[in-house]
């Protein structure tokens, strides 16, 4: 039986993607996109979107560019209108704009950060594990020597031993803050929305 479901699934997926590609709008990945997100403001699968992009993984990058059908509803690639609220299709979607957190959140935290493989999670590969934070919490965290900001999703419990390190980001989170040379880091953390 799920033999017959996932090759339905696999013919209707290349179904949609040969309609969706006549006219297909590029796309520049944001802040909490994620291929299910986006394949269902698309009217595609994750598997559909997958193909058309010749995806080997499910986990985006910020600044990834992408092929979406045209035929999908309109998507702005503007940070504020990110989609990263949860993924069941009755919940209403939350925009967290980087920019306007940065500029309205006060510090919350301050201290070292340090990277690690990171918990998975459906909703964003930029995750991190903080002691005291809710899961669900995103949090903006500013690399104070370079400036850069990435927005992160609490996932996981950490760090643990060393009182000067405040949280532990996904390699994908460290990458975008461009300190995984560096290993640990000095950041800021301001608290974006909570759960």
């Amino acid at each position: 039986m799920n033999r017959v479901r996932n090759a339905v699934g696999w013919h209707l997926g290349l179904m949609l993607v040969a309609l969706g590609s006549a006219g297909a709008a590029p796309y520049r990945v944001q802040a909490g996109d994620t291929l299910s997100s986006l394949a269902r403001r698309s009217g595609v699968s994750v598997e559909a979107l997958m193909r058309q992009n010749a995806l080997n993984s499910d986990l985006l990058q910020i600044g990834q560019r992408l092929t979406l059908p045209d035929a999908a509803p309109e998507i702005s690639s503007s940070p504020a209108s990110s989609d990263i609220g949860p993924e069941p299709a009755t919940a209403a979607p939350v925009a967290v704009s980087p920019v306007a957190a940065d500029q309205s959140s006060p510090v919350y935290q301050s201290g070292m950060a340090v990277y690690y493989g990171g918990r998975a999670d459906s909703r964003s590969a930029l995750t991190a594990a903080h002691l005291t934070l809710p899961f669900g919490t995103w949090a903006l965290v500013t690399h104070v020597r370079s400036g850069k900001s990435v927005l992160v999703l609490i996932n996981d419990r950490g760090p643990f031993g060393r009182p000067e390190r405040i949280i532990d980001l996904s390699a994908a989170a460290a990458r975008e803050l461009g300190m995984l040379s560096e290993g640990v880091a000095p950041v800021t953390l301001r608290i974006v929305q909570h759960p």
